[in-house]
């Protein structure tokens, strides 16, 4: 898969840690409740997408900062546990790790995320290795830093990489990464934001016709759509018993992405990248759910995807 590349990914991002709590139901104002369930994982979109990848097969690597303290610490052994090269990975005794406080609603499977990141800065473009941007087949990146990731792209591009983009929100300098990106896969929730008074379909095309070659918007519970220049496909999500639904548009990225090395057309890609992220809902957090390779090869072949 490699095509003398020593990376088919590196990632560039956040790299927190996630403490999960799952509640009965979200507690009201001065209100108390219990847990029932808790687990502590590493997160962040591009790092759970990094993650992802290797379990599925792909060689990545992932580039960030963590503070010196125990939670950095756990982050990096956890990608080392996980197969995703953690030798990039800055850490700098003056900031503290990122944290993300997630609670799920035990119903329903939803969560909401708070982000600490008050003690913590990005890496500036001089701190970070330029030399792995060089080495790699795809840059996956979700335009939270455009002062550094604009030109890890340009770097990444102009030695042979293709630029994968995950954006969850609308970011800041969007209209500098369109043309830089290869493969846009963004939210519903950005589209809504980005084309207010247009369709998905409007905004799909709006794209493609600002540079990328192919656009993707994941809908959650209603799958995703995907389009390039000649065809739109629309992937209805698959049935599974949700736990929580964190980190899977991160996980559906990573699976997108090792789809691109198997060389599969759009609509299979789509396919299995949403075949991945049904079954990390099964799972509470962000990666102990994502399966392996063979796993989702027969949980597609089991819900009549005889292609694969």
């Amino acid at each position: 898969m490699t095509e003398s590349k020593e990376f088919d990914c590196v990632g560039l991002g956040l790299c927190p840690i996630d403490y999960l709590c799952v509640v009965p139901s979200y507690p009201k104002p001065n209100e108390k409740t219990e847990a029932v369930g808790f687990s502590q994982q590493g997160g962040g979109p591009v790092a759970t997408a990094m993650v992802a990848l290797s379990r599925l097969g792909g060689k990545a690597a992932f580039v960030g900062k963590v503070g010196a303290d125990a939670e950095g610490e756990f982050v990096r052994a956890q990608f080392q546990w996980e197969g995703v090269d953690d030798s990039r990975i800055i850490v700098d005794k003056e900031v503290r790790t990122p944290q993300a406080f997630v609670w799920i609603d035990g119903k329903t499977g939803e969560r909401s995320i708070v982000l600490n990141r008050t003690e913590w800065e990005p890496p500036s473009w001089e701190q970070i290795d330029h030399e792995v941007l060089t080495k790699t087949r795809y840059l996956h990146i979700d335009g939270r830093f455009p002062e550094l990731e604009i030109p890890a792209a340009e770097m990444a591009k102009a030695n042979g990489a293709e630029i994968v983009m995950d954006v969850g929100s609308v970011r800041e300098e969007m209209e500098s990464f369109f043309p830089l990106v290869h493969y846009f896969v963004a939210s519903e929730t950005f589209f809504n934001s980005h084309f207010p008074n247009r369709t998905l379909e409007e905004g799909l095309q709006e794209i493609l016709r600002k540079g990328p070659s192919v656009v993707v918007v994941t809908l959650g519970e209603r799958g995703a759509w995907g389009a390039d220049r000649f065809h739109l496909h629309k992937i209805p999500a698959f049935s599974v018993p949700v736990i929580d639904t964190t980190g899977a548009g991160d996980v559906f990225h990573g699976a997108f992405i090792f789809s691109l090395l198997k060389k599969w057309d759009l609509k299979k890609q789509l396919i299995f990248a949403s075949a991945v992220a049904a079954l990390k809902c099964t799972q509470l957090g962000g990666r102990k759910g994502i399966p392996s390779y063979s796993e989702t090869i027969q949980f597609l072949r089991n819900n009549g995807q005889s292609e694969f």
